[in-house]
């Protein structure tokens, strides 16, 4: 390999690449969307130029090479078959191993006189920097967080300070999660659905009773994957299901309140049901916040979802005993 035949990229993103951006936040054909490993220039780099190592997710690789604008640099793009740097990192696929052999593959000792590494802070739960350094002689920098911040630390003397170190999860960071957290769920709430409406058939008003406990479980979805989501640090307690559990009851509640009745069955039931989706989907945010642990996470899942099922079996015998009584929706 040469230096002709290394691909430049620029540092302005396109909106080619903002709407493969916005398809991945919905999560249309997200294993697909990948940048071939290998080393990439931007801008006109020398051998003194920094080299900064990325995943081979393409929007990862693309928040990279758009906080170099201005900075002639190599990028280092390592195959983490697709996975972005702080889930590869703990899949351990951006990893010792791997940026040893795209060190050796690529062959950058030609490309440069320096021997170091800039990673992405997020990387290092993944990355032994002494195994790095023992097996291919390259030092391991790890720069901020965001790549945003990359101007700010080599303006720094390559170095990040606090606020570089932080990671937040402020409410436009937890909205954008959201969509796929909802995308995550067609198909299974095709086969919820209709589980309601056979259920709703035990008794008269089917199609009435049916739309009822769809609009339910609606209302149980929503407060689950988006309105927990966004309230995340203001609800009670530290337990996802709980949090979920909350918003469920506080908006089931209101359309029971509204719509369900007053007080009888259908009305328990329903509101039983939206918080029990509500706990439900609230638990599998988890997966996408810096604030759990894979152990806390398994934890809360084996106390949690017996509950859940309860919840659900309870409510579907109180939404089938009600049309046996004629209590009303």
């Amino acid at each position: 390999m040469t230096d002709e035949t290394i691909t430049t990229v620029g540092t302005r993103l396109s909106f080619r690449d903002y709407f493969g951006a916005f398809r991945m936040r919905v999560g249309a054909e997200r294993e697909k969307y990948r940048v071939a490993p290998g080393i990439y220039k931007v801008g006109a780099p020398s051998l003194s130029s920094p080299v900064f190592v990325s995943a081979n997710y393409k929007m990862s690789f693309d928040f990279l090479r758009r906080g170099l604008s201005g900075i002639n640099a190599w990028i280092l793009v390592l195959n983490t078959r697709g996975v972005n740097v702080w889930c590869a990192a703990g899949k351990k696929t951006f990893s010792t191993n791997e940026i040893v052999r795209m060190v050796k593959e690529s062959e950058l000792e030609n490309f440069v006189s320096h021997r170091e590494l800039i990673l992405p802070q997020l990387s290092a739960p993944g990355v032994s920097a002494h195994e790095v350094m023992k097996k291919s002689g390259f030092k391991v920098r790890f720069g901020p967080i965001r790549a945003e911040d990359i101007k700010r630390f080599m303006a720094n003397g390559k170095k990040a300070d606090a606020e570089m170190r932080t990671v937040t999860f402020n409410i436009w960071e937890r909205f954008i999660l959201t969509p796929r957290e909802l995308t995550s769920r067609i198909t299974t709430s095709f086969y919820i659905i209709s589980a309601i409406f056979i259920i709703s058939s035990a008794g008269n008003e089917t199609l009435v009773r049916g739309l009822f406990g769809t609009t339910a479980y609606f209302i149980g979805l929503f407060a689950g994957t988006i309105v927990t989501p966004l309230l995340l640090p203001w609800l009670p307690g530290r337990s996802f299901a709980l949090k979920g559990a909350v918003t469920g009851i506080i908006l089931g509640s209101l359309f029971c309140f509204l719509f369900g009745g007053h007080g009888n069955m259908a009305t328990a039931a329903m509101l039983i049901f939206a918080m029990s989706v509500s706990s439900y989907t609230a638990i599998t945010f988890t997966g996408a916040t810096p604030f759990t642990s894979p152990t806390g996470v398994e934890k809360e899942m084996r106390r949690a979802i017996p509950l859940q099922i309860a919840a659900v079996v309870l409510s579907c015998g109180l939404w089938i005993g009600n049309s046996f009584i004629g209590g009303g929706l």
